[in-house]
């Protein structure tokens, strides 16, 4: 007989009976982040909780989901909510996760309780699929520590990236950009923040390397397309790259993680094809893409079937 504490994990970790897109079809998810641990994808999302008429974004928690093909999808819960930060009022909006030293560490977003405005949180755990907990007790970034705007969520948007020498940098902003290395315990920035001046730059900064070309990609305009920038190393300078995927229908947001799993590259965004969906009810998606001969992207297209199989040899 299954104890309840069996039987509820159980019942947690229910594959999604169905492939295509959206990935999530039993309610709406927003804002993807992503990770390759071990042969298996884990896919990062906040969870849209507005009513059909909802007039701005309900978010209290993230969901974890994870693959090893790309088209079955196993539900892990929620393994962090904007409460396991004390000191954060409300939202959970767009995060990122990085793996170090055995330990799996996820930047958030969320309304600091004191300080107004919008912050950047760090959460830390010994599983990718959590629970999480506040690494810090404090924000990492709050909406003091920017001047650049008047706006009170120009400090969201985390994306964290680390390099092949072992530095690592987080990328965040609305308006305008900023990253700032951090140090080897990831909790804490080595070094001033740095402001970096693109064109269009609306926010969901992304950096990934392939064959040795540093990517920053980025939502452009309003409502946002993803655009692209390549340079040579992991600041720059950039060079234009081009548009990678065309604005949504309904919803004016497009958030995005770029991945590389078992040989082939993937991006993963939002749109608005469920079924009452729209601008503060969004649903995560995937594509197959291929970089040229010579590292370019072209333009992605959205679908519903979304990528064939990729089998992960030895993920169950």
């Amino acid at each position: 007989m299954f104890k309840p504490s069996i039987l509820a994990a159980a019942l947690s970790l229910a594959t999604l009976a169905h492939a295509g897109n959206p990935i999530v079809s039993t309610m709406f998810t927003a804002d993807p982040a992503a990770l390759v641990d071990n042969g298996r994808v884990y896919l990062y999302a906040g969870r849209d909780e507005a009513p059909v008429d909802g007039k701005t974004y309900v978010m209290n928690e993230w969901r974890v989901y994870s693959s090893c093909d790309m088209q079955h999808w196993t539900d892990h819960g929620s393994p962090l909510r904007f409460s396991s930060f004390a000191w954060a009022a409300k939202d959970a909006w767009a995060g990122d996760i990085a793996k170090r030293d055995g330990k799996y560490y996820f930047y958030a977003t969320v309304s600091h309780k004191t300080i107004h405005g919008m912050a950047i949180g760090v959460a830390v755990s010994d599983s990718p699929t959590g629970p999480f907990v506040d690494a810090r007790g404090s924000a990492l970034v709050t909406n003091d520590m920017t001047r650049e705007t008047k706006i009170s969520w120009d400090d969201i948007d985390p994306a964290v990236f680390i390099d092949t020498d072992g530095q690592a940098y987080l990328y965040w902003g609305n308006t305008v950009m900023k990253y700032a290395k951090l140090k080897p315990n990831m909790i804490e920035f080595d070094g001033p923040i740095h402001t970096v001046g693109l064109d269009a730059f609306t926010e969901a900064s992304y950096l990934h390397k392939h064959n040795g070309i540093y990517y920053l990609s980025y939502s452009a305009k309003f409502p946002e397309e993803t655009v692209y920038l390549t340079g040579p190393s992991a600041t720059g300078p950039w060079s234009w790259g081009g548009v990678i995927m065309a604005q949504n229908a309904i919803v004016k947001t497009i958030h995005h993680a770029i991945v590389d799993f078992n040989g082939k590259s993937y991006i993963i965004y939002h749109n608005d094809k469920l079924p009452t969906g729209g601008e503060y009810r969004r649903s995560v998606a995937v594509e197959e893409f291929h970089y040229g001969a010579d590292g370019k992207i072209g333009l992605i297209a959205q679908s519903a079937a979304g990528p064939a199989a990729n089998p992960s040899p030895g993920c169950k």
